[in-house]
């Protein structure tokens, strides 16, 4: 779908329903290529999946999402590999008409962080949660450049975007991001999509994951869309989904 089209039905749909996620139309996908799709999930906020190969899922679908006002952009996780940051930037200059000002990866594995350099080599400042760039670090791979404690917040355009720690689960530094404008928030890999398994438990703290997914709840209580780190975004029940899961 072309993108102005997009636009204009996501502010459409969002005006007249009042942004309940539960009725608007799914997978609105505005660029697909062998190595990069990218989704309209609210009037500002789009959501990239690119694919990552691993030894023990095989090759694993990875989102991202960017937000985008008056000409700015944040993205948050870059794509996984180099090329799909590259096919994301273009779209983004070209087709939103927008500079990325900053990248923020939400922890310290390759899903969030593959393609941190692409960034870095084309002027765009990292920033992270600072125990992700200390896990960075130990794992020797490219690391964000600027850090912060626990919340930050971000101006894109005239809107804010929220970088926040809630605890650990996925990973000890997993953070998630909100767009309260839209009620949009991305998980990352702290919440599942709908009947997903467990997945990557490597880093993970299991006991401590419920806690953090119950927090979040709590702490973003008007969530309309919800975004994880793998799979289809939805509302709250992937919140629910995922609690239960580590229960």
């Amino acid at each position: 779908m072309n993108v102005k089209v997009a636009h204009c039905l996501y502010g459409l749909m969002f005006l007249v329903l009042g942004c309940r996620s539960a009725q608007l139309p799914k997978d609105i996908t505005v660029y697909q290529s062998k190595v990069l799709t990218i989704k309209q999930v609210s009037p500002h906020v789009y959501q990239h999946v690119s694919l990552l190969q691993t030894n023990t899922f095989g090759r694993v679908e990875c989102n991202g999402i960017v937000v985008v006002d008056e000409g700015e952009a944040i993205v948050f996780d870059t794509p996984a590999n180099d090329s799909s940051s590259v096919e994301l930037l273009a779209f983004t200059e070209t087709q939103l008409k927008a500079k990325v000002k900053v990248v923020v990866p939400t922890h310290f594995h390759a899903d969030c962080l593959g393609s941190l350099a692409v960034f870095h080599t084309k002027g765009i400042p990292s920033v992270a949660h600072n125990p992700t760039i200390q896990l960075a670090a130990a794992n020797k791979v490219t690391l964000p450049q600027q850090g912060f404690t626990d919340r930050l917040e971000l101006k894109v355009g005239r809107k804010k975007v929220v970088a926040h720690f809630l605890g650990e689960g996925h990973t000890k530094d997993n953070i998630v991001a909100y767009f309260p404008e839209e009620q949009v928030l991305f998980g990352g890999c702290l919440i599942k999509e709908m009947g997903a398994s467990k997945g990557n438990l490597e880093d993970a703290n299991v006991q401590a994951w419920p806690q953090t997914v119950t927090k979040l709840k709590q702490t973003y209580p008007k969530t309309k869309v919800l975004i994880p780190g793998h799979g289809q975004a939805g509302g709250m029940e992937l919140s629910d989904y995922t609690i239960q899961l580590f229960k």
